[in-house]
């Protein structure tokens, strides 16, 4: 052969590897495929593939590194194969002191005078520091809205100077635009937002918007979590939310994901960036003009505020 060609004779190759997960490759692809067409929250992890393999299947000789190697291989090649485009990525976000911050409201439920009761967490996040200003209301309605920023800005002493993120909440929007990031906004909350010189970015329906505010979604699960389970037993939400300004204090001692500098640290860098607070103040209630014995009286929402006539 050397003789015939002074390039050597390519090798030969070897043939693939006998493992013993091949039997039930074929399985774990039909569950990969069945995910595809199922809400992201319900669908398979590793080890729920590896328990059925166990369970449904007697895959006795697999083990949970094998079927994890694999499936950490194979779920983005069943996405394009399914015509469904590359698997998504997400980029940690960086946040420059005083520029950005998150408001959500959160769902909790309270022992209120005996009576178990629903009520609505509001919360407000800077982005670089994570410090976080909450409020407990009887409802997540406009004036509620409004009154936790202001609760919340004042507790800060400025604004953030770039953009706060937001849902699509009612109390802020009365029509999404398409699939673009267009708002038509209430007018109370276009002047609110005037006011108080805020910089209003909505996010994207569904599970992208979650991620483009994960910040105070995530604290709004830690903040339930560590403060108010077990379900607090309160007379008022007055006497409930004495303990969550104690609580959003003692939690500046917190450092997040094990940060060299704690909250309270981190905040002091960004408190001085912040632009100022107006002089003058915004009325978050709503003002009407009624005359008295009129059946409108009936139907005044919580947070109006009445004038007789």
């Amino acid at each position: 052969m050397a003789l015939e060609s002074v390039w050597p004779a390519p090798r030969k190759q070897k043939p693939p590897r006998i493992s013993r997960l091949d039997p039930f490759k074929a399985t774990i692809d039909q569950i990969l495929r069945d995910d595809l067409d199922v809400p992201c929250k319900q669908r398979h992890t590793v080890k729920r593939v590896f328990e059925r393999l166990i369970d449904e299947h007697d895959a006795q000789s697999v083990t949970y590194s094998m079927v994890r190697a694999y499936i950490a291989g194979r779920r983005p090649e069943i996405r394009a194969e399914e015509g469904r485009g590359p698997p998504q990525a997400f980029v940690p976000q960086t946040h420059r002191p005083g520029d950005e911050a998150e408001v959500d409201f959160g769902d909790v439920w309270i022992h209120l005078d005996g009576v178990s009761t629903k009520v609505f967490l509001f919360s407000l996040r800077l982005s670089f520091s994570g410090k976080a200003v909450h409020k407990i209301f009887a409802s997540c309605g406009q004036e509620a809205f409004l009154e936790g920023h202001v609760h919340a800005l004042q507790v800060l002493g400025g604004v953030p100077r770039g953009k706060v993120r937001y849902d699509n909440l009612r109390a802020a929007v009365s029509q999404v635009l398409g699939r673009t990031r267009g708002r038509v906004e209430s007018d109370r909350w276009t002047a609110f937002r005037s006011h108080f010189s805020i910089n209003s970015f909505y996010c994207n329906p569904g599970i992208e918007g979650a991620h483009e505010k994960g910040g105070v979604e995530g604290q709004i699960g830690w903040f339930r979590s560590n403060h108010l389970v077990p379900v607090p037993k309160v007379a008022s939400l007055s006497e409930l939310n004495a303990m969550v300004e104690r609580w959003d204090e003692e939690d500046d001692a917190r450092r997040i994901m094990q940060g060299a500098l704690t909250i309270g640290e981190m905040f002091a860098v960004e408190c001085p960036l912040l632009v100022a607070l107006p002089e003058e103040e915004f009325e978050t209630g709503l003002v009407s003009s009624l005359r008295v014995g009129s059946p409108v009286l009936s139907s005044v929402s919580t947070g109006q505020r009445v004038e007789a006539m």
